[in-house]
């Protein structure tokens, strides 16, 4: 395996300032829709990482399930890895990575909790075994084995039966709030384009190109 000579030539197009959206949001909007388009496979998908108390950075992927002006949110176990790594650093980034197009969009923030009442909003759209799956896993714990983990789903199935799944104590959900945002398209001969999106006062954008 010749590793050190596995490459190719980024040839799909650039991107100009005169392309970008005046905000992070709108410009992450196009290109999150131009990647549904192109149907990429899981194109909410995204890298968190995170890093601990002593600066161990660790990534994982979850699913975007929102974004807005004030944010980008995803939800998970309280009580795991990443949410232990957020309750001693809140600093965060995001990666997501569109390979096929070209493309990589990268959010540099801080998470903060999103309110009860939105992760409860989300919970309830969730399949229901999914939901039953949240009570049964305790995330990032060790398990002997899958057998444990299976009888553990299986019980939280009997307990609730046919009725309304109530929300974990211990699940809800982040949003990572950006103080900046870059957006990256290859380029031919490894001249690449980046642009980043830094957060101004009174609530404006600071765009800059950045060398590739």
């Amino acid at each position: 395996m010749e590793i050190d000579q596995w490459r190719r030539e980024y040839l799909r197009g650039g991107l100009r300032r005169a392309d970008l959206k005046e905000g992070p949001v709108e410009q992450f909007r196009q290109w999150l829709g131009e990647a549904v388009e192109a149907d990429l496979t899981d194109p909410s998908s995204m890298c968190l990482s995170t890093a601990d108390a002593s600066g161990q950075p660790s990534q994982r992927i979850v699913l975007l399930k929102g974004f807005d002006e004030r944010g980008f949110v995803f939800y998970t176990n309280l009580n795991s890895h990443k949410a232990r790594d957020i309750a001693a650093n809140a600093k965060v980034s995001l990666l997501f990575p569109w390979q096929s197009l070209e493309r990589q969009v990268i959010v540099y923030g801080h998470a903060v909790p999103v309110e009860r009442e939105e992760a409860l909003a989300y919970f309830r759209t969730r399949p229901r075994d999914s939901q039953l799956a949240a009570w049964a896993s305790q995330q990032s714990e060790p398990l002997p084995d899958r057998a444990q983990l299976q009888r553990q789903f299986e019980s939280v199935r009997s307990r609730y039966g046919e009725d309304e799944i109530p929300l974990p104590d211990f699940w809800g959900g982040y949003r990572v709030i950006p103080d900046a945002v870059e957006f990256w398209q290859g380029g031919a001969s490894r001249l690449h384009d980046r642009f980043i999106y830094r957060a101004a006062d009174g609530g404006q954008w600071k765009v800059e190109r950045l060398s590739p």
